[in-house]
């Protein structure tokens, strides 16, 4: 009778203890690779920046891996072998010559398989000679040849333009546009201003590719009087790959020497588009809360 008591107190012990608690750690970071190493924007400072404003949510590890500089002899790359199956999340940061068959390989096994990836900015420009890369981005830097571009008009409504229909890609002046939410109900957007206003920052038009199975997030109107196309343009979409997700924004232009007080990589709209967008390619959610201080529709909002 005693040791049945004694085991009864403990019991009961462990079962107030189990109720009493605090509530379990939060989910396991979210392990994000970013790839840099080729890009004709400045990837020497935006990649810590980006890895910097990662971490401060406390949601994600972040690593980086780095090619070898452009024009480098081909043994330098065999040391290049992103072992992308130990993340949830690639990030690229990348533009520029294409990598190995052995890693294109491997990085489209990883995607099919439920890899999340992330595209910022001119991550959408390189290989034009990669078909599955082609397939992931839907929209990409190429000539007006090279596939179809989709757009929408006035009213919302997508236009598709085959290829050599029209321009090729490019952009005018950099200046502030508002960007309009297209999928009001993505995760990734959910509570965003239906429009807000990004800082000065190229606006990509004429992308070309084959521009299939795309879910536009949203888009920012190029204005023919600045050297665009009078169309509503894609700046933020996904695509689904295999089991995976391709989530790809084109805002966040970075030039060579640009002053960091003029970073469209500071816009608190564009910060909250990558983090979220990470945490939703890796887990289909999104728990993250938006800045406290996001843009309007009348004034951008900057990060410190």
């Amino acid at each position: 009778m005693r040791s049945q008591l004694t085991l009864f107190v403990a019991l009961l012990a462990a079962l107030l203890g189990m109720l009493t608690a605090p509530a379990a750690d939060a989910a396991d970071p979210i392990r994000v690779l970013i790839v840099d190493g080729q890009n004709n924007h400045d990837w020497e400072r935006t990649t810590p920046y980006i890895k910097g404003f990662l971490e401060e949510t406390g949601r994600f590890n972040v690593y980086v891996v780095t090619t070898p500089p452009k024009g480098a002899k081909p043994a330098a790359w065999n040391g290049f072998r992103p072992q992308f199956e130990d993340y949830d999340v690639v990030l690229s940061n990348y533009n520029g010559e294409t990598w190995p068959e052995t890693v294109r390989n491997e990085f489209e096994a990883f995607v099919k398989r439920g890899g999340g990836v992330v595209n910022v900015h001119a991550a959408n420009n390189p290989f034009p000679d990669w078909p599955a890369f082609n397939d992931m981005i839907g929209l990409a830097w190429r000539r007006a040849d090279f596939g179809d571009r989709l757009v929408l008009d006035d009213d919302g409504k997508p236009v598709r333009f085959e290829a050599g229909e029209g321009p090729g890609a490019g952009h005018g002046p950099r200046y502030p546009y508002p960007v309009v939410v297209r999928d009001r109900k993505h995760p990734v957007v959910e509570g965003f201003p239906a429009e807000w206003m990004h800082p000065a920052d190229e606006l990509y038009h004429g992308q070309r590719g084959p521009a299939l199975n795309m879910n536009i997030v949203a888009t920012a109107y190029s204005d023919s009087s600045k050297r665009g196309t009078g169309y509503h343009e894609p700046m933020v979409w996904w695509i689904p790959f295999g089991e995976g997700k391709v989530f790809t924004t084109v805002l966040g232009h970075v030039g060579r020497n640009q002053k960091q007080d003029e970073w469209p990589m500071r816009c608190q709209g564009f910060q909250a588009l990558v983090t979220r967008g990470c945490e939703w390619v890796a887990t289909g959610e999104v728990t993250l809360p938006l800045p406290e201080n996001m843009p309007t529709a009348e004034e951008v909002s900057l990060a410190p």
